[in-house]
């Protein structure tokens, strides 16, 4: 009598993929996590007898171009009119806010060309800075 033995298969399950799958839902939980604003924590804050204001810094962009182009916040005025229209500008600033005039001068102007600006800055009380390329 012939016995056989019986052959054990053992069950598989093939997963290859599903490396796929879980990558796409990763991708798709990521981009869709990016796009959706958290919810934010509600809190009553306490009141305080003594409060500390915060300065708001707020930039005013002067821009000289080679050809003695000025450009006050994208708009076009001339050298004459640079001194009024910031002092327009400052006016109307607020207790708590602070101005800086960031300057970006043409690296073929004279110095006596960007001195002649921060001079304005300084009739005018204003910090002026001097953007340069690294």
């Amino acid at each position: 009598m012939k016995i056989e033995r019986k052959k054990y298969r053992s069950a598989e399950v093939y997963t290859s993929s599903l490396n796929d799958i879980m990558f796409f839902l990763l991708l798709f939980f990521l981009i869709v996590s990016t796009m959706i604003t958290p919810a934010v924590v509600r809190v009553a804050l306490p009141n305080a007898s003594a409060a500390q204001n915060v300065t708001i810094k707020k930039t005013i962009q002067l821009v000289v171009t080679e050809d003695h182009k000025y450009y006050l916040n994208n708009k076009n005025v001339a050298f004459d009119q640079i001194e009024p229209e910031l002092g327009r500008l400052l006016q109307d600033k607020k207790d708590n806010e602070e101005f800086n005039v960031i300057l970006q001068a043409d690296k073929k102007l004279s110095l006596q060309d960007v001195v002649d600006i921060i001079n304005i800055g300084y009739k005018l009380n204003v910090k002026m800075v001097l953007f340069a390329k690294k």
